[in-house]
């Protein structure tokens, strides 16, 4: 592909404002730019005077607000909530999961285990020891300060499935489909035929870098894959504006890009950060988080070299921290 003459900016077919975005006969999506860091979407399928939702958001005054949008565009749906799904285990998409009123949360079984590991107190806590860590500690600041995890109740999935399943919403079915490991361990998708909408979860950041935090990353080229051969005329990604297949093609267009452009930088024996810095990502400048490319040269290379074991956190957004200090 020739990426000079690619445009992958402006990939959003509705306007990106904050709130609920009806896209369908009582489906909706719930944004939040700038989609950086722990801003997340969310979404809401009813029918009759039943509901599903899909996410929570990165804590719980967050969620709230959400939930008091949903309840003044679907007042009686929301009354019977048949469940709540989470596309993964990153906090942004489930640390509001007691808020919501359903006796059946949705998970991967890989998530359910991968949200063991994952918690809010973690989360505050590291932003507690934040100012003591330099320059580290601005960027997590920079990253997550805005957010209440201290205020965070957890509740994990109570129902898991692995590969695909379906949940009914009144008349409209839900079909899920797990496609990680991927952005994270377990991630999945939800597709309703019946108003071609899909929501991704974390499988799709628009016009913002997406972060391998597991891989394959020949996973979520699949996943991108399997998105596009859906028959959708909205896509929700995880952070950023709805779009639709260009979307999802710009997606996959970063990964092969930067799988190719990692692989040739390896077999040349530079060191991650070496190849974060000489790698040309001007066809995607526009995208924001450029300084995710730490994290995903790290992953593509644990790939390259046939590892399983994760890169330390703290190294991750130390590297994160320094190319964003280079980019200023």
């Amino acid at each position: 592909m020739n990426h000079q003459q690619e445009d992958y900016s402006n990939l959003g077919i509705r306007p990106y404002n904050k709130g609920l975005i009806e896209i369908g006969k009582n489906i909706y999506a719930y944004l939040q730019p700038d989609g950086g860091w722990g801003w997340s979407n969310a979404g809401l399928i009813c029918d009759g005077e039943e509901s599903l939702i899909v996410d929570t958001l990165f804590d719980e005054n967050l969620t709230m607000e959400m939930l008091s949008f949903m309840k003044k565009a679907e007042p009686e749906a929301l009354k019977n909530t048949v469940a709540l799904i989470n596309s993964h285990s990153n906090g942004d998409h489930c640390n509001g999961n007691s808020c919501i009123k359903t006796d059946v949360i949705i998970s991967s079984e890989a998530s359910l285990e991968e949200m063991k590991h994952e918690s809010p107190e973690m989360m505050a806590s590291l932003l507690l020891q934040a100012p003591s860590l330099g320059k580290l500690g601005e960027y997590f600041i920079r990253c997550f300060g805005k957010f209440d995890f201290q205020g965070v109740t957890r509740k994990l999935p109570n129902e898991t499935f692995t590969k695909e399943t379906t949940k009914k919403v009144g008349d409209k079915i839900v079909e899920l489909y797990e496609v990680g490991p991927a952005h994270t361990n377990g991630d999945i998708i939800a597709y309703v035929p019946k108003d071609k909408v899909v929501f991704t979860g974390d499988i799709l950041f628009i016009e913002g870098h997406p972060i391998i935090w597991a891989g394959p990353v020949r996973n979520w080229i699949e996943a991108c894959n399997k998105i596009i051969s859906l028959d959708v005329e909205f896509v929700v990604p995880g952070h950023g504006p709805i779009t639709d297949k260009k979307g999802v093609n710009a997606v996959k267009d970063y990964l092969i890009y930067l799988h190719d452009e990692a692989k040739l930088r390896f077999d040349d024996g530079m060191e991650p950060m070496e190849a974060c810095r000489d790698i040309d990502m001007r066809p995607f400048s526009s995208w924001g988080d450029a300084e995710r490319i730490a994290v995903n040269v790290n992953s593509l290379y644990r790939e390259f070299k046939g590892e399983q074991v994760r890169e330390d956190v703290v190294l991750l957004f130390t590297q994160m921290s320094e190319l964003l200090e280079d980019a200023d």
